[in-house]
């Protein structure tokens, strides 16, 4: 919301996450991400958590030469973020699917981080 009172919307509707009821927009958390000095690129997306509906997943490429933990990216984006929108798990991923005009294309990490959730959870299923 701007000075004026103006509600812009800054992303994609079907890219919202919606994790335990709040709005998290995927944007917001890609622009802290961005300030950290080890990141060069970044994608957030909501994958299926059984408790809260969505969690909040980011995917990031290093700078050439950077190292990061994903704990240090996380706790760096809780103290900038509230809790729910700062995300819960990161992956480190050496290359951001794109399109061939270099969008980033958040529908495949998505598709992706959904199929590895679900075979997460179904091989912690078998194993019990």
């Amino acid at each position: 919301m701007n000075e004026d009172g103006w509600l812009f919307i800054v992303d994609r509707k079907k890219d919202m996450i919606n994790a335990s009821g709040f709005k998290v927009w995927p944007r917001e958390v890609e622009d802290v991400l961005y300030m950290h000095p080890a990141v060069q690129e970044a994608a957030v997306v909501g994958i299926p958590d059984d408790y809260r509906g969505e969690d909040v997943a980011a995917f990031v490429t290093l700078q050439p030469g950077a190292e990061a933990t994903a704990e240090e990216i996380m706790t760096f984006c809780r103290t900038k973020l509230a809790s729910y929108k700062a995300p819960h798990q990161v992956s480190f991923i050496d290359q951001l699917p794109k399109t061939s005009s270099g969008k980033i294309l958040r529908r495949t990490i998505r598709a992706d981080a959904v199929e590895a959730a679900e075979a997460a959870r179904r091989a912690a299923t078998n194993s019990k």
